[in-house]
C-alpha cells in the first residue's frame, strides 16, 4: 500500500524541480512563448489561493493544509485499500497539496507558470503549475470515483 506514496513524491519532485527552473532562470513576469499566443511559460508568484484568492492569509493556508494533509492520509489508509483508482487519487491529491504548501511554507508564496489561453472562448485561463494541476486532475479522479460508486450502489439495490 506505502508504495502509491511514491506517487505523492513523484509528483512533489516534479512540481518543485519546474519552479526551480523558472525561479531559477527567468524573471519576474517574463514569459517564454510555447504555442503564441494560446500557450506560455510566464514567471508568476501567487501570494493567494486559486486565483488570488485569500492574498496575504498564510496562517490559513497552512491551517488547511495540515487538515487536508491529515484527511487525505486517512482516507487513503482507511476508504482506498482495494481502489486502485482512488487510491491513485488521493496520492495525486497529495502530492498537489504538499507541492504549494512547500512553496507556501519555503517561500511565501505559490511559483505559477503555465500560462494558457483558451482561443475559443477568449478567456485567458489564470497562471497554473503542476501542483495546481495535479489537484484539478484528482479532484476529477475523485469525483469519477464516487459516480462510480453511487452507480454500483444503486445497481445493488435493483
Amino acid at each position: 500500500m506505502y508504495i502509491y506514496y511514491g506517487i505523492a513524491l513523484l509528483i512533489v519532485l516534479l512540481d518543485q524541480w519546474t519552479k526551480w527552473i523558472v525561479v531559477q532562470n527567468m524573471e519576474l513576469g517574463e514569459r517564454i512563448s510555447i504555442w503564441d499566443p494560446w500557450l506560455g511559460i510566464l514567471s508568476h508568484r501567487n501570494r493567494g489561493a486559486a486565483w488570488g484568492m485569500l492574498e496575504g492569509q498564510m496562517w490559513i493556508f497552512f491551517i488547511v493544509t495540515i487538515v487536508v494533509v491529515i484527511g487525505i492520509i486517512y482516507y487513503f489508509h482507511k476508504q482506498a485499500k482495494g481502489n486502485h483508482f482512488f487510491a491513485v487519487s488521493l496520492m495525486i491529491l497529495l502530492g498537489g497539496t504538499l507541492g504549494n504548501f512547500i512553496d507556501r511554507l519555503f517561500r511565501g508564496e505559490v511559483v505559477d507558470f503555465v500560462d494558457v489561453l483558451i482561443p475559443v472562448f477568449n478567456y485567458h485561463f489564470p497562471i497554473f503549475n503542476i501542483a495546481d494541476a495535479a489537484l484539478t486532475i484528482s479532484i476529477i479522479m475523485i469525483i469519477i470515483t464516487v459516480l462510480m460508486e453511487e452507480r454500483a450502489e444503486k445497481k445493488k439495490v435493483k
